[in-house]
């Protein structure tokens, strides 16, 4: 059978079926449009994913709540993972459902919720966090040291603009962070030369780009339609550069992207190990270093929670039962012996 133009049908079907965006593409597209973070929009992918693979690659359309109820299940009875991962996997396919299906799955009910437990933050003491920097070098000691002095999320460090360190108001603009929200965080005064020499390389390294036809960077939301020179401006170039580029599909260009948070990771693990540490710590540790040091210094509750961007004070309050257990008691061993 012949179409209007004198085409088969089923050709064109094949042509339209070939075109549709896939899945996935759908569900980043629309993270992308809501301001969710690359971690978010990385995870949501994946749990979406193995829904899929967990009912025979069956597409989301012809499942519903049951399906999405025996899967949130296995993945406590049969992978045992923890209560947050448990729900953030619900909250993926959820946001699949409701907003790119645009389909109401209904109340879930009848999931086998994991109990969450309460643990306390590992927190390195001053002498650890000291010795762990003092194992690291060059640009990722600079960025951990930035976790340790500004109580930043790694994600938060390493998407740094150049213009989002205000060296004249001593302070860091802390971009679309948890929430989608602005904040401001301390710039350590050790730290100011360091940062210093450190953009300046990378303002040169731009400039080097631009000379060889690149220097474009990755601009938020829909910047670059209504500014479409900024993002060959150094203000927006990120303060930690990856060192080679990252080839855009949709652009069809090159441009640098930050550093990977795995680089760090690795780095931190390693120092840790050097140090002979036995506490299971991370570039995050930093953050509850920072925050319980705050505390223990004797700063107000509620500017540390404005600093780390908790919503609630009760968030910030975990703090405080690292402090109680390990300061200021004495063990009534000590007071025989």
């Amino acid at each position: 059978m012949l179409d209007s133009g004198g085409t088969p049908k089923h050709f064109m079907e094949r042509v339209r079926e070939e075109n549709r965006p896939k899945l996935l593409d759908l569900v980043r597209t629309e993270l992308r449009v809501n301001h969710y973070s690359r971690n978010t929009e990385e995870s949501y992918t994946s749990w979406i994913k193995q829904f899929i693979i967990f009912n025979n690659k069956t597409h989301p359309n012809e499942l519903g709540k049951e399906e999405i109820q025996r899967f949130i299940n296995y993945l406590a009875i049969e992978r045992h993972v923890s209560s947050s991962t448990q729900n953030q996997a619900l909250q993926g396919i959820l946001f699949l459902y409701k907003k790119v299906l645009q389909k109401d799955p209904g109340w879930i009910s009848d999931l086998k919720h994991i109990k969450r437990i309460n643990h306390l933050p590992v927190v390195f003491s001053r002498g650890e966090a000291a010795a762990i920097l003092n194992n690291l070098e060059g640009v990722v000691k600079l960025i951990v040291s930035l976790l340790y002095g500004t109580g930043m999320r790694l994600n938060e460090c390493l998407g740094l603009r150049i213009k989002d360190i205000d060296f004249g108001m001593n302070q860091i603009i802390v971009r679309d962070g948890k929430g989608e929200k602005d904040r401001l965080t301390v710039l350590p005064q050790k730290l100011i030369p360091l940062l210093e020499a450190h953009i300046d390389k990378v303002k040169k390294l731009h400039l080097n780009d631009i000379r060889q036809g690149f220097g474009r960077t990755v601009l938020p939301y829909a910047l670059k339609n209504k500014y479409p020179n900024a993002d060959k401006e150094p203000g927006w170039q990120y303060v930690f550069p990856s060192k080679s580029f990252v080839y855009d599909e949709k652009s069809k260009s090159k441009y640098r992207y930050h550093i990977h948070e795995s680089v760090i990771q690795k780095e931190v693990r390693k120092a840790i190990l050097k140090c002979g540490i036995d506490k299971p710590g991370s570039p995050h540790t930093f953050r509850h270093s920072f925050a319980t040091h705050l505390l223990d210094s004797g700063h107000d509750i509620r500017t540390v929670q404005e600093i780390l961007g908790h919503k609630s004070v009760r968030t910030t309050m975990i703090y405080t039962h690292v402090l109680k257990t390990v300061l200021g008691v004495r063990s009534p061993l000590d007071g025989i012996l």
